[in-house]
């Protein structure tokens, strides 16, 4: 990494001269397919940026219960529909477009059925040419019509994007515009959209369906249950972390370890020079701190296994009972390698209930609204 250390025997021989800025360390630890823009962004602010996903998203099976509130949706059964990711949105949409397909295959069915029966009445005044180019042109015509129906989509209730890249891939879907409309909170979040008319008229008795991955925040749910409104949900995926998490952890420690332009917490800088008070380390100042980007509770857990596994794994010959007993950033490895722990470390953190859960183990960290990349900078830099 870029980060430079002043070390203070250097200072001392060159007092005249000013220590060099410390590049800021960020780690990005949102999904490969969303993690570019704001890296690139952070980058070209001067920070040092490195990618470590705490998620990969994986499709789960469409069920036979999904089917069903696909179809009861389909069928107008619900007030609202709310999707909270690109990935929840671009999976319900095959559904939907399949159902459409099917939908208008149905009603073929039936067409075709009449148009043989007309047919068959007339038998006796068409020759057998004249219904084979019939039946050509029928064919042709319901290639056409079908095109036409995936392609005039018409929404059985509001259609509610969290977000704008949510938004896209139902506005992009070369579906025409005017068959419906995507409606986005003011706010990207669970609380931006209870906010909204739509949500806010929610009342008891109504039906509410939501496009989503498995887990994720329960604000909105939460919220209009209490209020008695009957929520469906269909999870297209689940969250899970990625077997590369582990190996790009501890090579970035490696690195920092090496690199870094705060303390070390076992530096002269850290420790307290009387012996009886060795083990009581002296945090590093929230400023000082690699930043960890975190939009969820779950890639929060996911870290926390990281950072905790990432010690055993540099360091084998500890034993489990030893790591239980031993803080990570109160010992190295074989190699010297620091360890480090999730104090070690200053968070952003996306609405309350991120909050409330570093709050609560006493991590330093800033909260954010939404994850726009200048969200995220004017945090750090506050």
């Amino acid at each position: 990494m870029s980060s430079t250390s002043s070390h203070p025997t250097s200072t001392a021989r060159h007092k005249s001269a000013a220590p060099s800025a410390p590049t800021r360390v960020v780690i990005n630890t949102r999904p490969v397919e969303r993690a570019a823009p704001l890296t690139q962004y952070l980058q070209a602010a001067g920070l040092s940026v490195v990618e470590i996903p705490m998620l990969t998203l994986q499709p789960r099976p469409i069920t036979d219960a999904d089917m069903a509130l696909m179809r009861q949706w389909f069928a107008g059964d619900y007030h609202a529909l709310v999707i909270v990711s690109p990935t929840a949105a671009a999976a319900g949409l095959a559904v939907w477009q399949a159902l459409a397909c099917e939908r208008h295959a149905q009603h073929s069915e039936t067409n075709g059925d009449k148009q043989n029966n007309e047919s068959q009445n007339n038998e006796s005044q068409n020759n057998e040419s004249q219904n084979n180019e019939s039946q050509n042109n029928e064919s042709q015509n319901n290639e056409s019509q079908k095109t036409t129906e995936r392609q005039n989509l018409s929404a059985p209730s509001h259609l509610i994007a969290v977000g704008e890249a949510t938004a896209a891939v139902l506005n992009e879907a070369k579906i025409k515009a005017a068959s419906y409309h995507v409606l986005q909170p003011r706010v990207a979040n669970n609380e931006g959209m209870l906010a909204m008319p739509e949500i806010d008229s929610l009342q008891a008795g109504d039906k509410l369906l939501v496009w989503r991955g498995l887990g994720g925040r329960r604000l909105l749910v939460n919220t209009l249950q209490a209020r008695g409104v009957h929520i469906d949900s269909i999870a297209w995926y689940e969250r899970i972390i990625p077997y590369e998490a582990y190996r790009q952890y501890n090579q970035w420690l490696q690195q920092f370890s090496t690199t870094a332009s705060v303390p070390s917490p076992l530096s002269s800088e850290a420790v307290p020079a009387a012996p009886s008070t060795a083990q009581h380390l002296k945090p590093i100042p929230k400023q000082s701190k690699p930043v960890v980007i975190i939009s969820s509770a779950t890639a929060f857990e996911h870290w926390r296994q990281v950072v905790s596994q990432g010690k055993r794994q540099v360091n084998d010959e500890t034993s489990a009972e030893d790591t239980v007993k031993q803080p990570l950033a109160d010992s190295t490895g074989a190699d010297g390698l620091t360890k480090l722990k999730l104090s070690d470390f200053a968070y952003v953190v996306l609405g309350e209930r991120l909050a409330n859960m570093v709050a609560d183990e006493q991590l330093s960290y800033w909260r954010v609204e939404d994850l726009a990349p200048a969200t995220i900078l004017a945090a750090i830099s506050a």
